[in-house]
């Protein structure tokens, strides 16, 4: 399958489904964009969103290719609808089929869908301004001046980072099932709940951190994705 937004080939990983059997979704690497097929992303297993959060983690080093618009079904070439949704008191956007052929979701959006991220506290946000002067939005990599706004000017997304104690749930969920528990360190629960101290705290050593003395800093978001991710390798 070939990406709607810049037309390359998208590779396909296959993950494990909730009752048994397999689902395959196709990622675009270049522009962060994940397609499911109708109900795909329902049917991943706990197991299988984290390997995909761990995947994602591993590609978001650098920000996203432009979406370039208008976007079409890969499956029928009608134009995808733009469309907001909330998953509980997130608020996150995709592109769908008009017949039902699937979605298309950003990696930013994939993480809101699942609870992965929240928004800074005010304390937080107070730390990350003692620290740095601009950060890249994590939705759509434009430069955010942080001593003056607290969301991105460009998309509004506010500053976020990742949810840690969400991860740790998930890989306590994931360990509940016998089945998948054996694709799994039997001891990662515990090692999270440690890491989520770290994690907790990243934006207060952001300068020791090689990705933010680049010339195109990454968001908070990539930071604690690029950390967790060595963290469930």
């Amino acid at each position: 399958m070939n990406c709607p937004s810049c037309g390359a080939e998208m590779t396909s990983p296959t993950l494990a489904a909730r009752l048994g059997g397999e689902v395959a979704v196709d990622v675009c690497p270049a522009c962060q964009v994940i397609w499911f097929d109708h109900f795909e992303s329902l049917k991943l297993s706990p197991g299988a969103t984290l390997q995909l959060f761990r995947m994602i983690g591993e590609r978001s080093q650098k920000a996203p290719e432009p979406i370039r618009q208008p976007l079409k079904c890969p499956r029928c070439d009608i134009r995808l609808l733009l469309t907001n949704d909330r998953q509980r008191n997130t608020p996150f956007r995709y592109w769908r089929c008009g017949r039902d052929h699937g979605r298309l979701i950003t990696f930013f959006d994939f993480l809101r869908e699942k609870d992965f991220i929240k928004p800074l506290s005010p304390q937080q946000l107070a730390d990350v301004r003692a620290h740095v002067q601009s950060i890249n939005c994590s939705n759509c990599g434009a430069p955010v001046d942080v001593a003056r706004e607290s969301a991105c000017a460009h998309c509004g997304s506010p500053l976020s980072m990742i949810d840690a104690a969400q991860i740790e749930h998930l890989t306590a969920q994931l360990q509940a099932d016998d089945a998948a528990a054996k694709t799994i360190d039997p001891a990662l629960p515990g090692k999270l709940a440690l890491e989520k101290l770290e994690v907790d705290t990243l934006f207060r050593h952001l300068r020791e951190d090689e990705g933010w003395k680049s010339s195109s800093p990454l968001g908070l978001v990539e930071a604690g994705l690029s950390f967790l991710a060595r963290k469930l390798s």
